[in-house]
């Protein structure tokens, strides 16, 4: 009698929904996952959006180092490169022309994502520190 306790636990990666190599089939590397690309001075919405859009695909292990690259002679190598390659693909696709070229060439979506953050995440702490000393010299008449 076959074992049916756990229909969603798949033994193939690109079967299992629950699997984060897991690609669905209408998946395609042309997808804009937000509305709106990374132009440089909105790093830290454009990053949360990136996130919840790769979350909600199961994906985003793959940009926040959960799941290691595999060595080339790793059975899961070639689904891992895969899902990587699309990764890539989805956020390239929501940046600004200008970055997207000065990364073009980075192949690893951890590599890729980290990257971002370190060229852009920078700029919005000055922006931060402006609007906080804005607040804090709020007046009201004398108070």
């Amino acid at each position: 009698m076959e074992d049916t306790t756990n229909n969603t636990q798949l033994t193939s990666h690109g079967n299992d929904i629950h699997n984060p190599y897991y690609l669905h089939p209408g998946e395609n590397p042309g997808a804009a996952l937000v509305n709106y690309p990374l132009d440089g001075t909105n790093y830290y919405s454009w990053s949360r959006a990136i996130r919840r859009a790769l979350k909600s695909k199961n994906n985003y292990k793959v940009v926040d180092g959960s799941i290691p690259k595999p060595l080339q002679s790793d059975p899961s190598y070639d689904i891992w490169e895969r899902c990587n390659t699309m990764v890539i693909s989805w956020i390239t696709k929501c940046l600004s022309p200008q970055i997207s070229q000065c990364i073009v060439f980075i192949e690893d979506a951890q590599d890729f994502w980290l990257d971002l953050k370190e060229r852009f995440s920078k700029g919005d702490y000055f922006q931060i520190s402006d609007l906080l000393q804005d607040v804090h010299s709020i007046k009201q008449g004398e108070r």
